[in-house]
This record gives structure tokens, sequence and C-alpha cells, in this order.
């Protein structure tokens, strides 16, 4: 089958799944990163967690992405938005795990990659990586770029989004990089990280004290933390939500019937 016959098959399949994201990246991206990547990471993405060191026979990585509902992610941290990441979660593996099997039925070796690649929040505590990082795929098969908080930016939906990919030994055109920078530098994720885990510069986030207040808050019911993803100000679904003006964040009384909606959510269901 052509590459660009596949590559529509594949966007169809997506499509019929109401996966609003797809991105493709050839493998060759992780060992040579395009030049017109938006962000510079250094170090670069270590050999041993490239796709191909993973799976050998891996030509291509697919990656998929769901939005995370901006006005759950605001009660967060809250059993609300907890429930939401774990459907989400489950939705991406089954997702993920219908296309692998839609190429594997086509004649490709395909498998797809859990969308966390660790067993819980308390090991990133001392480990604070999974064997592969599907952010890292998502940027480089053109869904984004990195904001401040070391987090992918997309058009649609900010830092809104969970991904994850699959990997196929069938050879598909790469999707192109978006080049553009989404993040607006506004540091609002730095101002209100509850344990200060963003510094206000570069992108070398305190992996170990954002694993620390997520293994506290999954011993509450009520975790993730989800605080910068609530406050960045990137991607169309403020607009859809009404949500473009960023005091909303505030004591602003303006906006008094959102916090009252907030903490109302935030008190129940959980241990606080």
């Amino acid at each position: 089958m052509k590459t660009q016959s596949l590559k529509k098959e594949i966007l169809r399949k997506c499509r019929s799944l109401g996966i609003p994201l797809v991105g493709f990246a050839s493998v060759d991206r992780w060992v040579n990163p395009p030049h017109e990547l938006p962000n510079r990471l250094s170090p670069w993405i270590p050999e041993e967690f490239w796709p191909q060191s993973i799976y050998p026979e891996a030509k291509t990585v697919i990656v998929v992405g769901l939005p995370v509902s901006l006005p759950i992610v605001e009660t967060a941290p809250s059993i609300y938005y907890h429930e939401l990441y774990k459907t989400v979660n489950s939705m991406l593996d089954s997702k993920a795990y219908d296309i692998a099997n839609f190429l594997v039925e086509k004649g490709y070796g395909a498998v797809y990659v859990p969308r966390d690649a660790y067993g819980d929040i308390k090991i990133l505590i001392d480990k604070p990586f999974a064997f592969f990082s599907h952010k890292h795929a998502a940027y480089l098969a053109g869904l984004g770029s990195f904001g401040h908080n070391n987090v992918l930016l997309t058009p649609q939906y900010g830092p809104r989004v969970r991904f994850t990919s699959i990997f196929t030994e069938a050879s598909i055109t790469p999707d192109p990089i978006k080049t553009e920078d989404l993040c607006t530098r506004c540091l609002l994720c730095v101002k209100n990280c509850p344990v200060g885990a963003i510094p206000k510069t570069g992108l070398s986030v305190d992996k170990k004290l954002c694993a620390m207040r997520s293994a506290k808050l999954r011993d509450e019911y009520r975790s993730p933390c989800g605080i910068c993803i609530k406050v960045c100000p990137v991607g169309k679904d403020r607009e859809l939500f009404g949500r473009k003006n960023m005091f909303i964040y505030s004591g602003d009384k303006k906006f008094e019937k959102y916090h009252r909606a907030w903490e109302h959510v935030r008190r129940y269901g959980c241990k606080d």
C-alpha cells in the first residue's frame, strides 16, 4: 500500500474513533532533530528513549491526542478532574490499541505504547522518567511546542491534552513541524505552581517536587494537580468556553460564581 494511501486510511480510522489530534513522525527525527523545531531541548532525548530503541522495527510514530475539558480542569485538584484524567487515559489506551491492530490487519507490524509508562506516581519521585515520552513524540510529530512548564502546548487546547503513541514498521510521510513557539512567557504557571516546581527561566521543571505533589494528591483521590495547565492562556478552547479573561483565576468578584462552583466540587468526594 502506498504511503499516502495508508496515511489517509489511518486518518479516517482516527476520525471514526473520535480522535481530534493526530500527528506522524519518522523515527529519524529522534536521531537528527529537525532545524525547524520551535524549542531547543538540552540535553536532547537520550538514545535509549528513542522509539527504534524500544521497538527496533519502528519507522514511524503515530501520536494521538485527546483533550481534557477546561471547565473540569478548573476544579483541580478535585475528584472531578481525577475521574476525567482516568477516563481520558483509558480511552487513549483503547484507541491506540485499535489503531495498532488496524495496522497489523493491513500487514504492518505495529504496537501501541501505554499513555503512562510507569506503575505508580510514587515511582517518579526517585526515578522521574517513563520509558517513552509521548509529549516529545507529539512535539516531533508537529502537534505543538513546549511551554515554560515543560508541557506540550497545542493551538487547539493549549496544554489541556493527553497523548499516546503507536510505533509501526510502516514508512509514512511525517507531518511538518509547527515552527511557532506557542508559549507567551506569561509565567502564570510559575506564579501559580503550589510547590514552586517551575523556575522562572529555562525548561528544567523540578520533576521530583511535581511528583511528590501528585503522589500526595493521589492518596487524597484528587490527582493530578492540574494547576499549571488550568492557568495557561494558550488554546482555542479558552474562547469556546468563554475563558479568555485570565483574571478569572484571581480573586476578582466579577467571577465569584465560578469560584463558588469550583470550591463546591473540591469539598466533596475526596480526602482533603
